[in-house]
């Protein structure tokens, strides 16, 4: 199997295009959630955050699906920075796709990026993101279908927390914190776990610990849901500033500077809450290929 890595801030993928390729039944395949854990593994594997097939696309309009399957062989709705990184790929090595704005098919909808390149070589990515959804059912999350989750009080591991919850096609759960720098991180591995599987959220959910150095400047720690601690993640970026704009901490139509492990992504809320703007940096790694008869048995006791 041929693949790509690449990486978002840090936040790492395998790559694999399907767009024509066929399933052979009886064979592992890299959609296959042990093949997944297999590769994702940073000891026996290739080692990612995640594997991103791009498939053909399914919606008019669309140029190319992306999968998200994160590391545990579970599936989410939509990365960010994942979306960033299959945007660069197909705009680098597709001559047919080589334009200004590609739309890729998500599980949370049809997205639009846009790209600005150096010649043939994409260098950023501003993805817009669509509406961020507040109500409980939308999230999802317990509780009253149509009722929003703005800083609700939660009690785990013995700290008291001020919820915020918001899905941008993917569950996240946002605290406003004093911590910064290493104290921050503590935080998040400590007591991101336990929100996570939380009984108020369903699916599960990314959780933000979230330090506001001014209204424009956020410093983030993201424990990401099947993943753990990632150095960037784009779509708890966007939550985030949607967080921060809702409890009167930023103001919407303002750019956000999000500070991530990784690095920092640029996060607009528009005006109305109708959609968020994500712009950010894609970097290739290298390419390779893997025997996955070999990974998956590299991994078994």
């Amino acid at each position: 199997m041929r693949f790509a890595k690449y990486h978002g801030l840090g936040n790492d993928f395998i790559l694999v295009d399907l767009r024509n390729e066929q399933k052979v039944a009886g064979q592992p395949w890299p959609e296959d959630e042990d093949v997944v854990r297999a590769l994702c593994d940073r000891h026996f594997g290739v080692g990612a955050d995640g594997v991103l097939p791009i498939l053909p696309a399914q919606s008019d309009g669309a140029h190319a699906r992306m999968r998200v399957l994160n590391a545990d062989g579970g599936e989410a709705e939509m990365c960010g920075n994942g979306l960033r990184c299959v945007v660069k790929y197909l705009y680098d090595r597709d001559a047919d796709l080589r334009r200004e704005r590609l739309v890729i098919d998500t599980g949370a909808g049809a997205l639009a990026c846009n790209v600005t390149a150096e010649g043939d070589t994409a260098r950023t990515v501003t993805v817009d993101m669509g509406r961020p959804r507040l109500e409980r059912a939308e999230i999802p999350m317990t509780g009253p279908a149509q009722e929003h989750c703005l800083e609700q009080p939660l009690d785990v591991g013995g700290r008291s927390m001020k919820i915020t919850a918001v899905s941008m096609g993917n569950p996240h759960a946002i605290d406003f914190v004093d911590e910064t720098g290493a104290e921050l991180r503590a935080l998040a591995e400590s007591i991101g776990p336990l929100v996570e599987v939380h009984d108020w959220f369903p699916r599960k959910t990314n959780v933000e610990f979230a330090r506001m150095h001014s209204p424009t400047d956020i410093e983030l720690l993201v424990w990401e849901r099947g993943v753990g601690i990632t150095h960037a993640c784009g779509t708890g970026a966007c939550a985030t500033a949607v967080a921060a704009c809702k409890t009167g901490r930023a103001k919407p139509g303002t750019e956000i500077s999000v500070r991530l492990l990784g690095g920092p992504l640029a996060i607009t809320v528009a005006e109305d809450y109708s959609t968020v703007f994500m712009r950010g940096p894609a970097s290739h790694v290298f390419d390779a290929s893997a025997d996955l008869p070999r990974a998956l048995a590299a991994t078994r006791p």
